[in-house]
């Protein structure tokens, strides 16, 4: 039975840091952003997560040890 107080623990994931760089992918037109992990020699973007708060960008820098993404649009 899971205990409806119980703070969730996040196991960190792991990212190819030397060929990858987090990246949150912002949307000019609606402002959606997504966060991911952008190939450094090809530019190809893997979405990770929706950011949708606050909340949601700490939990993807919690998971993956990310201290600052980039943006772009």
């Amino acid at each position: 039975m899971l205990h409806p107080f119980k703070k969730k623990e996040t196991i960190r994931k792991e990212y190819d840091k030397e060929n990858q760089k987090p990246v949150i992918r912002c949307s000019i037109c609606t402002g959606e952003q997504v966060a991911g992990f952008k190939d450094i020699h090809t530019g190809k973007f893997q979405d990770i997560m929706l950011i949708r708060n606050a909340k949601d960008l700490e939990e993807f820098k919690r998971m993956y040890g990310v201290d600052e993404l980039e943006k772009e649009y």
